[in-house]
């Protein structure tokens, strides 16, 4: 149940007509609130979001907005707590904030923050897992009562400036000082003020009437900042496609779905060939790629988001785009322009550790956001490098800023470059294009993000569980090694796998008595699997083991034989189960339920190994990939079916 307070007492509650409270108490009704109380002081809040169950919504009685302003901060996708961040000068004694990477940082009085990015917005969505903060903070602020005249600063720093004046913006104050992470919730758009005085009501009010606040929650669907292919070919029409999904009453999850028919069929194309199949495949990629950004759109519309949602489309945006690279292998082949399967896995592998060194280095900016002391204030090439990508990125709609935008290769690039190179020319074309750029904007970021990631010395592997993020199965989840070198060890197992590639595409029989000398160097890494992971570039670590794991798997494969579409389909299983991982990371949710039963990297390049000697290479990898699809979509369904009813079951009736 989702409980909304109105903190009706201190600031200039006393000066606003009657019926503000009851306004903004009947606003949060409107916007989900389960349950509306007013807190007359800190204490009566603090008692109220103690007896709380669910989220807790928190405002001041000074906040004029749009209803969907407090719905959006109500429904907010985010993980943890959100505060409403405004743009507005702050008025005296009000509190202003520090955003980095979407996370308020620091709160502080008006003139003590000289770095403030926004002013808060008297409101905020508190998680179940913050409460205890909020009723500490309450409390706190509740204890430091100000003077006649003066509001009381909760920080207990000395009066050198005006201090935080309402209760709310005390509370917010309190709040951020106990390290509680939160979320800056943005207003576009829409209207929201806080005011202090019938005049300014009045003023905010007429603007809130001047507003279409629909025709705004429509455009509120797209992303604010997206590549250039997407803000330009994609989402200048797609807003109309979601109104209509809207109407019908389809779900973000069918839209995703009908995305992934979509792609299938172009891949289906793509490899039946043909002037004709090639047009219509690329055509069909471009539509399941706009239908790709509408369920995205349509989830922020409809205010309907959901876990499983968020992973659904994580997972289906990496399946959609294999499937695709098969297609296009196959229909090289097909066509007789070579082995297009070689192609194909050349660009699932690139990506996947693309991809795992993109949110690797998200995790690696979120805990310097969290921690600002580790990042290097020297002036060095570090903080010289970081400069320079602000400024880019806040000089939205340069040529610099879609340069920047676009070099990265995101997806919308990526199709686009499919549906036009196979539509105009042939399926090999297609595929070279996605490795070349692929190759060019890996090795773009990868240098720029290590130089960046060398000065802000923050060691991201060791935020999480080290051993599930590299993928240790529960050998050397029990008995790896210490040695304190993740890094080091996880290239030298992406050599030994680049080595044994190399042998078995010289001599396949050779190779078969290498391979056990070469999986004794890839096992080398698991000697730092209990290691300490605290350097400053263990964030690539877990996408130097995916590129080790994948490339001798593509040796194995190669020296035993083992035709390559059966090794696309083996490192495809592969990916979803790293995927996965990927997805959890980001949402910081546990271990998938069946995880142990994947074996880890360890086990199963041990077990392709053993296969290849014993000369049954395509069978052992046929029922090792088999296996595990089979142990991933029983995880799937124990994670998003069977654990979720169980605990509905058991839950305590309230």
């Amino acid at each position: 149940m989702t409980l909304a307070i109105v903190l009706a007492a201190g600031g200039p509650a006393a000066t606003l007509p009657d019926d503000t409270v009851p306004h903004l108490a009947a606003q949060w009704r409107t916007a989900g609130a389960d349950d509306v109380r007013v807190a007359a002081d800190l204490r009566e809040l603090a008692a109220l979001a103690e007896r709380a169950t669910g989220p807790v919504l928190v405002s001041g009685a000074d906040l004029v907005a749009h209803t969907t302003v407090l719905k959006h901060l109500a429904t907010s996708p985010v993980a943890g707590t959100a505060a409403l961040v405004l743009a507005d000068p702050p008025a005296a004694g009000r509190a202003t904030v520090r955003e980095e990477r979407g996370q308020v940082i620091a709160a502080a009085p008006a003139g003590r923050l000289p770095d403030a990015t926004g002013s808060f917005g008297g409101a905020l969505r508190v998680v179940p897992a913050d409460l205890p903060a909020l009723v500490a903070a309450a409390r706190t602020a509740a204890a430091t009562p100000a003077p006649a005249g003066m509001p009381a600063d909760p920080t207990g720093f000395p009066s050198d400036a005006t201090p935080v004046g309402t209760d709310v913006d005390r509370l917010f104050a309190a709040f951020t000082a106990t390290g509680a992470l939160t979320f800056a919730h943005r207003v576009r758009l829409l209207v929201a003020h806080r005011v202090v005085d019938p005049a300014g009501l009045a003023a905010a009010r007429a603007e809130l009437a001047g507003v279409d606040e629909d025709a705004a929650e429509l455009r509120l669907s797209v992303k604010e900042r997206d590549d250039f292919f997407t803000t330009y070919f994609v989402s200048s029409w797609s807003p109309y496609v979601t109104k209509v999904c809207a109407r019908l009453g389809l779900t973000p999850t069918g839209v995703t779905m009908i995305s992934v028919l979509f792609a299938v069929i172009a891949a289906v194309l793509f490899g039946v060939g043909g002037r004709p199949a090639l047009v219509a495949g690329g055509v069909l990629l471009y539509l399941g790629f706009m239908l790709d950004c509408v369920d995205g759109q349509l989830a922020r519309y409809t205010r309907d988001f959901s876990p499983w949602g968020g992973w659904l489309d994580t997972m289906a945006d990496r399946a959609k785009e294999y499937i695709v690279y098969a297609g296009l292998g196959f229909g090289m082949t097909h066509a007789g322009l070579g082995d297009g399967w070689v192609l194909a896995l050349a660009a699932m592998t690139l990506q996947t550790v693309r991809h795992h060194t993109d949110a690797w280095y998200g995790v690696l900016h979120d805990a310097a956001a969290r921690r600002p002391k580790a990042v290097s204030t020297g002036g060095g090439i570090g903080d010289k490098l970081n400069a320079a990508s602000n400024r880019v990125q806040a000089d939205t709609g340069s040529v610099s800023y879609w340069l920047k935008r676009t070099v990265v290769f995101p997806i919308g690039e990526r199709w686009a470059l499919i549906a036009l190179t196979a539509a105009l020319f042939d399926t090999r074309v297609a595929l070279i294009a996605v490795l070349v750029w692929g190759v060019l904007a890996f090795a773009y970021t990868g240098a720029l993000r290590t130089l960046r990631a060398r000065f802000m010395r923050v060691p991201a592997l060791g935020t999480v569980d080290a051993g599930l993020h590299r993928d240790d199965g529960p050998l050397l989840r029990r008995f790896g090694g210490r040695i304190p070198a993740q890094l080091p060890l996880a290239v030298l197992a992406v050599l030994a796998a680049a080595g044994l590639l190399g042998v078995a595409l010289a001599d396949g029989d050779t190779a078969r008595w290498v391979a056990p000398v070469g999986l004794l160097v890839l096992l080398a890494a698991g000697l730092a699997a209990r290691g300490r992971a605290e350097g400053a570039l263990d964030w690539l670590v877990p996408a130097a083991l995916r590129a080790a794991e994948y490339v001798f798997a593509i040796a194995v494969g190669v020296a035993g034989d083992v035709p390559l579409p059966l090794v696309f389909g083996y490192v495809f299983v592969l990916t979803l189960l790293h995927y996965d991982l990927v997805a959890r990371l980001e949402k910081r949710q546990p271990a998938p339920p069946l995880h142990d039963l994947t074996l880890g990297w360890e086990g199963r390049s041990v077990l392709l190994v053993l296969a290849l000697i014993a000369g049954f290479a395509w069978v052992g990898m046929a029922t090792l990939g088999t296996y595990l699809f089979v142990v991933f979509v029983m995880s799937v369904v124990a994670a998003w079916v069977t654990v979720p009813a169980r605990a509905a079951r058991t839950a305590p009736a309230r």
